[in-house]
């Protein structure tokens, strides 16, 4: 029997999560988050001056009694935040998409339990929509079963037009959590400095096959490429599947070196690690934003 988001064994894990992330994060993917913003919500925050048309039934009259100065009580405004996530669609993701699949389900779960709107968008050689805009709790199932039904699709990777196409749709900032293996053929680079530059929390979960970091192949091949179905023969030897693998533990090595430059959390993992057990370690250690 296939895997599925919306299998009652499944949902009961993104349970246990969610309660943890109440007890771990207490609140900070939660509707109750305060702002700066100063409105009128009820956490006191501070006073200021009054003016000409501000609210006189804010003013503090017992301290104008006391000074003859006439303060308003400002307080703590609490707001839901936009939490997007943006799932690499492209085919060389088919290994490990359900994992990474399940990886962004746990996220967008916790933040629907916490009253916060969640997108999430595919990316591949463009960007597409596979959740429109979900906000509360009523809507987890219609959440898990668009997310399960997302397919893999494009003829390459841009991740820099992805992100520049999400931001034109995307004009609130918010929480971004960007779920691929990060093998993107024109880099990442430009893609995390354009999301952190409009102004998002960033947050990048990598999620690699075994296979992807080894090369099994030896001999003379033809390989043919999983996104542009462009060929290539090649000969393998003990020493080009050697810098193969110095070469893809370069590249992760180069990305943890630019989310650390750039303030961008960063969690790595295999499709082999229990995906819950991925989720336990990133809320323990407060890291689902910058």
């Amino acid at each position: 029997m296939a895997e599925s988001l919306t299998d009652p064994a499944f949902i009961s894990q993104l349970e246990a999560l969610n309660l943890l992330a109440r007890r771990v994060l207490r609140g900070s993917l939660q509707a109750d988050r305060r702002t700066k913003r100063r409105g009128t919500g009820i956490t006191f925050a501070d006073y200021a001056q009054y003016n000409p048309g501000d609210d006189y039934r804010a003013i503090d009259w017992k301290i104008y009694a006391r000074t003859e100065e006439l303060l308003i009580k400002l307080f703590e405004v609490e707001e839901d935040t936009n939490v997007y996530i943006l799932l690499d669609c492209s085919h060389s993701m088919d290994p490990k998409f359900f994992y990474a699949k399940k990886l962004a389900a746990a996220l967008g779960y916790i933040a629907l339990n916490g009253m916060d709107r969640v997108v999430v968008h595919g990316m591949a050689d463009r960007l597409s929509t596979i959740v429109q805009s979900a906000r509360s709790r009523s809507q987890v199932f219609s959440f898990l079963r668009d997310l399960e039904n997302a397919p893999t699709y494009g003829n390459d990777t841009d991740f820099t037009a992805c992100a520049k196409t999400f931001q034109a749709r995307n004009r609130k900032k918010g929480v971004v959590l960007v779920v691929s293996d990060f093998l993107f053929p024109a880099g990442y680079s430009q893609g995390l400095k354009f999301l952190q530059w409009s102004g998002h929390d960033v947050f990048a979960l990598q999620v690699h096959h075994p296979a992807d970091l080894d090369c099994p192949w030896l001999g003379d091949l033809e390989i043919q490429c999983v996104e542009t179905a462009a060929t290539q023969r090649v000969t393998i030897s003990e020493k080009e599947a050697k810098i193969y693998r110095e070469a893809i533990a370069s590249w992760n090595d180069d990305l943890r070196t630019e989310c650390s430059r750039r303030g961008i959390g960063l969690a790595s993992t295999t499709s082999q690690v229990p995906f819950e057990a991925v989720i336990q370690s990133m809320l323990r250690k407060g890291g689902l934003v910058a």
